[in-house]
């Protein structure tokens, strides 16, 4: 991710009333082992941002090891397994297989990055999959502003 955006974000989760919008910064053993877990690669944007910021707010909840407390509990392991059984009869499992689940919209459906590092949104009601955008830092920089 580019040093600019990653600065912004520093700034922005480091205020004082921020705290609880943070959490604490990824191990790389947290990141070898939910890898191993799930059986994908985490993309080198996510791996950046998980290590410099945890679970944190940006623009959307990106989730984690140790979130932020306004984000929740729920570990990108959490989430990925309780998709992927969820979506097991829907045609975006096999996607949901090979990808990983790093938030969710305001209705309830699944922000995946998938290998390519393509940020993709999973619809309960449809099953189908949408691309959000080309990468977790477009993401970023279309979702996140320092209000």
């Amino acid at each position: 991710m580019k040093d600019e955006l990653m600065e912004r974000l520093k700034i922005f989760l480091h205020r004082e009333d921020n705290i609880t919008l943070v959490g604490i910064p990824a191990s790389q053993e947290e990141i070898v082992n939910a890898e191993q877990r799930l059986n994908v690669n985490f993309h080198e944007d996510y791996v950046h941002f998980i290590k410099m910021f945890g679970g944190a707010y940006a623009g959307l909840a990106i989730h984690a090891f140790s979130n932020g407390s306004s984000l929740g509990n729920e570990t990108v392991i959490d989430l990925t397994l309780g998709f992927r059984e969820q979506y097991k009869e829907l045609p975006c499992a096999e996607v949901l297989r090979a990808s990983y689940v790093i938030s969710m919209d305001g209705s309830g459906d699944p922000i995946i990055i998938n290998r390519a590092g393509k940020v993709l949104i999973g619809f309960h009601d449809t099953g189908e999959i949408k691309l959000l955008a080309d990468s977790l830092e477009e993401l970023i920089e279309e979702n996140f502003s320092e209000w």
